[in-house]
């Protein structure tokens, strides 16, 4: 048995469906991969009017650019399409699992062409639904121009507001480790820091992470006995991954493709190369420095004993950051990466659990003559430590044919327990997720609105618009619209997708409940008169 170990065959059965009896396909998957691809094709068309463009790129003059940023009916019409090409990329994930039913030996390629012909359109996208990707280019202009990004931000660069990064990273230091700035600067040398054509090189070096993703999630799915097609479609066919990895191209897809093999390999009983490539992925973002300790598990072997498990951690991590020590010295980088573990952007964001729970504990306290902020800088902070105190007991306990299993659940510990929680940042964990087994009930439901809420706010939160254009609605709120009839469509009036949430049509639903609340009036006036029987009292 690998270290990967085994996992349970009903994580990849329906909800009452015994283990190993399979439930029959429902269609060809080629219609949902034909439909993603047009879903595709209309965010590509879309972001040409809403997705952002550098002011220094010569794309920003041509006549059709032009037209659709300018003129109120080209950002409305660019806008909807932009939004409902990316619910109808849900769909279509979500009719392409239902389609495949009994995930045979065929699935694993359909798979595979629906991931391609998706990411084909998003491939040439103007960027969507984020604009870091101008920031990577203003980092490799600072490495160029000898300066250190772990010490200043892009705002030392002539002219680099015309780059179409964010201000927010005017001053902001660097959070992406040594060999991300490596590569960085190699697009800036090969493009002239040009920003259309960073975008793309920056585009490709992400397809390289989904492309490893696609090889290495089936193969590690596999040793767990968990249908690696499944798998799959889990973990990269699902929209956000794609939109964010490819149409927004973050370098996120590269650290979690290179974590992903690294793993694999440790899996495999090839330590140090599982070791090598895990630190090379630290080395793009840092966060997956979580990965090293479980690694640490497989290398020292089932039934380990205690020295020998601190031994090999202690290997683990001395090889991994004796290699970044080094890497940091072409450059002048030093260390600086370091930064950002123990010292994380400060804030947090509504949605996520520690700071919409803080949000509420705030407004209780302030209502209560408390300190609510104080409070809520509590809580925050002792869900983080939360997070630690879970790798922790991860790390000492449990059984070592777990041990992916156990990885995945301290790096979802540690993203969901942040007060920071970008869509993308679930995409870190959802891999190791996957091929260690999402169940076919509340745990892949759980995803499918969890993927769909950061969809949605993606397309209504990260929009391109002039200031002068004049519409008669807000393009965001045009974005929230469209994507909130179309949910809504999926939810209620879809007579395949409805299914995956809510069992049964929605007038039997409405019928059901009607039913139950009569039979509950019934069942109260029958006991009152029971209690007013004079009988009761003999």
């Amino acid at each position: 048995m690998t270290a990967g170990g085994s996992h349970l065959r009903m994580s990849e059965s329906r909800p009452g469906t015994p283990a190993g009896i399979s439930v029959p396909a429902k269609g060809h998957a080629y219609l949902a991969t034909i439909e993603g691809f047009i879903g595709a094709l209309m965010m590509f068309v879309g972001s040409i009017g809403t997705g952002w463009i550098a002011n220094g790129s010569p794309m920003i003059r041509q006549p059709v650019v032009i037209a659709l940023r300018t003129e109120g009916w080209g950002v409305a019409v660019s806008t909807v399409l932009l939004t409902a090409g990316a619910m109808l990329l849900m769909r279509s994930w979500l009719r392409l699992g239902q389609r495949l039913g009994d995930w045979g030996k065929s699935s694993l390629r359909s798979v595979v062409v629906a991931i391609s012909a998706w990411s084909l359109p998003l491939l040439f996208c103007v960027p969507v639904f984020s604009r870091d990707v101008y920031a990577y280019t203003g980092q490799g202009r600072l490495v160029q121009e000898g300066q250190n990004p772990y010490e200043v931000g892009i705002s030392t660069l002539n002219n680099w507001f015309s780059l179409g990064a964010d201000p927010a990273w005017a001053e902001n230091r660097t959070p992406y480790g040594p060999y991300f700035l490596w590569l960085a600067r190699a697009v800036v040398g090969l493009t002239g820091a040009q920003p259309d054509a960073s975008v793309l090189l920056f585009r490709l070096l992400a397809g390289v992470g989904v492309l490893l993703c696609v090889i290495y999630v089936p193969k590690l799915a596999e040793l767990h006995g968990i249908n690696g097609a499944r798998a799959l479609w889990i973990s990269v066919a699902n929209p956000l991954f794609l939109i964010s990895f490819i149409a927004s191209a973050h370098n996120d897809a590269l650290m979690v493709g290179l974590a992903v093999a690294g793993v694999y390999l440790a899996a495999t009983r090839r330590y140090l190369l599982g070791v090598l490539l895990v630190t090379v992925s630290i080395g793009i973002k840092p966060i997956t420095v979580l990965l090293l300790p479980f690694i640490g598990v497989m290398w020292a072997g089932p039934g380990a004993s205690w020295p020998r498990k601190f031994l090999m951690w202690g290997a683990t991590a001395g090889i991994s950051f004796g290699v970044l020590a080094i890497s940091g010295i072409p450059y002048n980088l030093g260390i600086g990466w370091t930064w950002a573990i123990m010292d994380p952007t400060p804030g947090y964001t509504g949605y996520s659990p520690s700071g919409f729970l803080g949000q509420q504990v705030e407004m209780l306290a302030n209502a209560l003559g408390l300190p609510g902020g104080t409070l809520a800088t509590w809580l925050r902070t002792g869900m983080k430590w939360a997070a630690i105190a879970l790798v922790l007991l991860l790390m000492f306990r449990g059984d070592y044919s777990r041990a992916v299993r156990r990885m995945a659940l301290a790096f979802t510990a540690v993203v969901m327990l942040s007060p920071i929680i970008q869509p993308w940042y679930i995409l870190w964990f959802l891999p190791f997720l996957a091929v260690t087994g999402i169940r076919d009930d509340w745990q892949i439901r759980s995803l499918y609105v969890a993927v769909t809420f950061f969809v949605v706010f993606g397309a209504q939160d990260q929009l391109s618009v002039w200031s002068f254009v004049e519409l008669p609605i807000d393009a965001s709120s045009l974005a929230f619209f469209t994507a909130l009839a179309f949910t809504f469509y999926l939810l209620v009036l879809d007579v395949h997708t409805r299914k995956l949430l809510i069992e049964g049509r929605p007038l039997d639903l409405a019928r059901q409940a009607w039913r139950w609340v009569v039979e509950r009036r019934a069942a109260r006036r029958a006991a009152a008169g029971t209690a007013a029987d004079p009988s009761e009292n003999r």
